[in-house]
């Protein structure tokens, strides 16, 4: 090698140096604090789901006090409603199924739940969520079928033999583990049908079920007190809190190490009065700047049909591919959605030439073609929420939705179609049974389609390519 390729390549390596060296002083702030404002946004967009979960966890199982409070934890608790406006742990709530709910401790020992026989032609499905919201399994009507039978879930790195009886074993990536449970109601007399089905949804742990000693029990869990403060400055805390409970994996050791120059990881503290002003400020920003981003995002998920956005942007963790973005949108748009194959959620904000849908200056009108009702093997339904809260809203006929099980007493036009009456203010008589309650200003309406068909066609999968599409909302003249 010649003298002047060697000494280009030594003043390569030098100048190399030189910018990495200048980055790292270049990160610095005025007062000499380190400049961490993309390290702090990138672990808020990640903690946003988890500290959403967080939320719902606190409130249903933990807070005694709170109106919003379920029962304990590893007990399948039950609503005998559905949701209502008083609702207001997660945003966008389901109100087409009553609801059970298990919330799982999964580190002293795994828990078996089961589900009873349920008659065909009734949709019911049990969804597992970890802490970090991925979908990672699921039992009901598509997957397993309406006989009954017993599951097993356990926690990170048990490895224990599975017992005689189980149908199927399921592990979470994390120590705790939200199960949903949701069955259909074919309207208000039905309930008490429900009712009898939920009282067969049981949990148990491992060793009652085999009737063996019960293992060391984990220990108490000092639970901080959910406040608002854990979507502002101080998600750090309560992240710290949470990844306790969340053991690293391989894909993450990348993303861990990053936090972990910040301060954030499994039961470290962070104290924002530790920091300079200038970090503060930093801290402030990565706030700010993450919390728009991930409404951009969730405003941009899935695909533009007829001004619906039509996607499925839930799923597992290779669902996600490491997109911490969309599963933070995700969650924003509508915490604990399922996997496209069990439930599609197509969204409106716009009418169909796109102007923002606003009840309190429009009425509007929904219009299904005859014999070209979405696509399902379960049932369908168009749910009303306020636009700027994403909750049910107050109306004077407590009508949050209507769906396919009421189909029998709405009312068809002449051609075969039904159209659904969107506004605030009661209709004609002729109208009022298909009218959909809206908010006295802007409205967020959600589909959601139970177990989607993929054939025979039409379908709305793929999601964003399937050959039905949901019409467009109209300004009623």
């Amino acid at each position: 090698m010649g003298l002047r390729r060697i000494a280009a390549i030594a003043a390569l390596v030098f100048i190399t140096i030189a910018a990495t060296l200048l980055t790292v002083s270049c990160r610095r702030n005025l007062d000499g604090g380190a400049i961490h404002k993309e390290d702090y946004q990138k672990a808020y967009i990640y903690a946003f789901p988890m500290i959403a979960n967080y939320k719902a966890m606190y409130e249903f199982n933990i807070d005694k006090t709170n109106p919003q409070y379920k029962g304990p934890f590893n007990t399948v608790v039950s609503d005998s409603h559905v949701f209502t406006p008083k609702d207001t742990t997660v945003v966008t709530p389901n109100s087409d199924t009553p609801y059970s709910m298990l919330q799982a401790d999964l580190r002293a020992e795994p828990i078996i739940f089961c589900v009873p026989d349920i008659e065909k032609g009734r949709y019911y499905s049990v969804q597992l969520i970890d802490m970090y919201t991925f979908n990672y399994g699921y039992v009901g009507s598509r997957t397993t079928g309406n006989l009954g039978g017993c599951y097993m879930i356990s926690g990170p790195g048990w490895h224990g033999v599975t017992p005689h009886g189980i149908l199927k074993a399921f592990q979470s990536e994390t120590q705790f583990s939200l199960l949903i449970f949701r069955t259909q109601l074919f309207g208000s007399s039905d309930i008490g049908n429900v009712q009898k089905i939920q009282a067969g949804y049981t949990a148990q742990t491992l060793s009652s079920y085999t009737h063996q000693p019960a293992p060391p029990p984990a220990p108490a869990v000092d639970f901080p007190k959910f406040t608002d403060d854990a979507f502002k400055a101080d998600f750090p805390k309560f992240l710290n809190f949470i990844l306790q409970f969340c053991p690293e994996v391989a894909e993450e050791a990348a993303t861990r190490l990053q936090f972990a120059t910040i301060n954030i990881g499994a039961g470290k503290t962070f104290d924002v009065t530790q920091l300079s002003d200038a970090q503060k400020a930093d801290l402030a920003s990565a706030v700010k700047d993450g919390y728009a981003a991930i409404q951009t995002r969730r405003d941009q998920i899935g695909k533009n049909v007829n001004n619906w956005r039509v996607s499925a942007p839930f799923g597992s963790r290779d669902f996600y591919h490491g997109d911490l973005l969309l599963r933070a949108a995700a969650a924003m748009a509508g915490i604990f959605g399922n996997d496209a194959e069990e439930a599609m959620y197509p969204m409106a904000k716009t009418d169909g030439i796109g102007a923002p849908l606003d009840g309190s200056k429009y009425k509007y009108t929904l219009t299904f073609a005859a014999n070209n009702y979405p696509p399902v093997n379960a049932f369908w339904s168009v749910t009303m929420y306020d636009g700027k809260t994403q909750l049910l809203i107050d109306n004077p006929i407590n009508r949050y939705l209507i769906s396919s099980t009421m189909l029998s007493t709405l009312k068809k036009n002449p051609d075969g179609s039904l159209t659904m009456y969107i506004q605030k203010d009661e209709p004609s008589a002729d109208n009022k049974s298909n009218w959909l309650p809206a908010p006295n200003g802007p409205i967020y309406l959600v589909m959601r389609l139970y177990w989607p068909r993929k054939s025979p066609p039409p379908s709305i999968l793929p999601p964003g390519e399937g050959t039905w599409s949901p019409p467009g909302i109209i300004v009623a003249r």
